[in-house]
């Protein structure tokens, strides 16, 4: 990690990976490369890493986020159970109290980053 005055310079590689401890979740991963801890006063970037066959909890909030997906291929699933393929390049946005969950259905790993409300992180 470098930092230049209150610029942050860091790669992925480098932020530390914890696993999601969530009864609704499987296989899923986190990272914070950019969030409260830097200072961030508005929105925080994580980045989520969906091992195969995995998902995270089908749930909502009173809050968006923003969406683009960095590698891999899965489904996102609406609040009506429809499900919607998304793969390396999408991009996509979750509006507050929309129900939600991300699945991997590849093969390999499903990993994308979420910009949500710094105070959601």
């Amino acid at each position: 990690m470098q930092h230049t005055g209150a610029m942050k310079v860091t790669q992925l590689s480098k932020v530390d990976k914890t696993p999601m401890d969530h009864p609704e979740v499987k296989g899923v991963w986190k990272q914070v490369p950019i969030g409260v801890a830097d200072g961030a006063p508005t929105f925080s970037m994580r980045v989520f890493t969906v091992e195969p066959g995995g998902h995270t909890p089908y749930h909502s909030h009173p809050w968006e986020h923003e969406n683009y997906v960095l590698a891999g291929e899965g489904v996102l699933i609406d609040e009506a159970g429809a499900t919607t393929p998304i793969r390396a390049g999408d991009f996509a946005i979750v509006l507050p109290d929309e129900k939600h969950q991300f699945r991997n259905t590849g093969s390999a790993d499903l990993q994308f980053i979420c910009l949500v409300p710094a105070e959601r992180e």
